[in-house]
């Protein structure tokens, strides 16, 4: 099953039992990277990386230019995800494993995401909710992969 949301529709997460192994989701949103958004993060979070703060010394690296965060990807990667899965749905995020950054972002590319459920079991501990597995893929504007991550979130299960 696949669903694909037009840019004018609004869909709340769903309930565990509304998910399928083999889904997928191709999510509307983009999201532009911006200078003030790789800066401020890194420097937020307490990271000095030059190749994240600093454009000259960016310049010398093989990049030739500032490279975003991966942190920054990986929490947008996971954030555009979210009003189409687990919005209003999910219980917690259990771990996100398998996180990889095949190609770099860099300042002023677009991305969008897709996501793919890729396993489901009920919770042996908690009635009524279940665990789903989620493999988020992010892109840059030109199709490349820029990031994946397998991220397990406990979800509740639809109202009686």
């Amino acid at each position: 099953m696949s669903v694909h949301l037009g840019e004018d529709t609004a869909m709340a997460g769903l309930w565990f039992d509304e998910f399928s192994v083999g889904m997928t989701f191709d999510h509307p949103w983009t999201r532009t990277i911006t200078e003030t958004d790789n800066r401020w993060f890194s420097l937020l979070t307490m990271n000095p990386q030059p190749l994240h703060i600093d454009a000259h010394a960016a310049a010398q690296t093989e990049f030739g230019r500032p490279i975003v965060n991966s942190l920054f990807t990986l929490g947008c990667l996971v954030g555009m995800t979210v009003n189409d899965t687990t919005l209003g749905t999910t219980v917690a995020n259990l771990g996100m494993t398998d996180v990889s950054f095949p190609a770099p972002l860099f300042e002023g590319d677009t991305i969008h995401v897709t996501t793919e459920v890729i396993a489901l079991r009920p919770s042996a501990s908690r009635p009524g909710q279940g665990i789903v597995t989620f493999r988020h893929r992010c892109y840059n504007q030109d199709n490349t992969l820029c990031a994946v991550c397998d991220r397990a979130a406990l979800m509740k299960g639809r109202p009686a």
